[in-house]
């Protein structure tokens, strides 16, 4: 090839750029660049999409290695899990599809993906499905509905299902916690300011009687503070009266990745090419198309702003709290939030 690749790292693949040598020409296409060009580009982007994703179960499977027993708190199969532990996993058996969803990643896309894959060709466009629908338990077919003998375990895989490709959708604890806060607590949610703001501002808003109800709350501006959140997360009496809701549940406790051996790991950054690459390892490229994804409001400047009224010592106990999802996903630790 007569074009030099210049690599932006990591990962390979992005950030590439081309520049024709002394003496180059030829015809441009999109954006002033060649047709050799634009293949090059593209092979790359795809090799560089691969090796990612490599990397991503690699990270995964030595992590696991590691420390087998912390990440699975004990458990050596998908038998010692209870059906609730099962209950984010969702099947496809037409396609051979394991989708377990993580709320607050994306998850409501791809509910709506799976739901629209047990209908007839030519499948509906999954953006027009109702997000409300995909969230009824009962529209989706769970692993737990499945006869124990059939999700027997060997080692890392599910023997009855080991044709099966299994994949999730992962996204920074610290953003996704953030996410959670706004969806639930800063907007009109009877059954969140019921089951949990109330009690919220109770023990750490020094409110001892919360308005009754979420449009009374509103009225008058009471909400959960972020902080009051936090705090709620860090009470060792939380769970010891319930696990964690799902929104705020740490991602490898409703996935369980090492005890599941993930054939596609996406994150919710690259989540559009993640998908894309997904539906072509699927070989459902021609007949999904995936809904496009809003943009992702919380940036890093932001994370800094939310946890500005976090003391320092909380927030590395929060880090704490989640350090297996950042070690397992490959998420950084949050040095500008946890070093003085």
């Amino acid at each position: 090839s007569r074009y030099l690749a210049t690599f932006a790292s990591p990962p390979p693949g992005f950030g590439v750029r081309f520049r024709a040598l002394p003496g180059e020409s030829g015809a441009t296409g999109v954006g002033g660049l060649g047709p050799l060009q634009l293949i090059l580009i593209i092979l790359i982007t795809a090799e560089g999409i691969h090796q990612q994703q490599e990397l991503r179960k690699k990270l995964l499977r030595e992590t696991c290695d590691g420390d087998r027993d912390a990440f699975t708190e004990g458990k050596h199969s998908l038998d010692d899990l209870s059906d609730k532990e099962l209950e984010n996993l969702i099947v496809d058996d037409k396609h051979c599809i394991i989708y377990c969803y993580i709320p607050k990643v994306a998850c409501t896309n791809w509910k709506r993906v799976m739901f629209v894959l047990n209908q007839t060709e030519p499948y509906p466009d999954p953006m027009y499905t109702s997000g409300d629908l995909v969230h009824e338990y009962s529209k989706l077919t769970h692993l737990n509905s499945f006869p124990r003998p059939e999700i027997k375990v060997s080692h890392n895989d599910i023997r009855g299902l080991k044709h099966y490709t299994k994949f999730l959708f992962v996204r920074d604890p610290f953003t996704r916690l953030i996410s959670a806060y706004r969806d639930k607590f800063q907007r009109r949610n009877e059954y969140f300011y019921l089951n949990f703001a109330r009690d919220i501002l109770r023990l750490y808003g020094n409110l001892t009687n919360p308005p009754q109800t979420v449009d009374k709350a509103f009225a008058s501006g009471v909400h959960p503070s972020f902080y009051n959140f936090i705090q709620y997360l860090l009470d060792p009496q939380t769970e010891k009266k319930q696990p964690f809701e799902p929104h705020w549940r740490q991602m490898y406790r409703q996935c369980h990745p090492c005890l599941i051996q993930y054939d596609f790991v996406g994150h919710l950054k690259t989540h559009q090419q993640d998908a894309g690459q997904l539906l072509k390892m699927l070989k459902l490229e021609d007949d999904i198309k995936f809904p496009p994804s809003y943009e992702n409001m919380t940036s890093p400047a932001s994370v800094l702003d939310w946890f500005s009224t976090v003391p320092l010592e909380d927030r590395r106990k929060l880090y704490k709290l989640y350090e297996r999802d950042f070690r397992l996903f490959g998420y950084r630790r949050p040095g500008e939030l946890l070093d003085s």
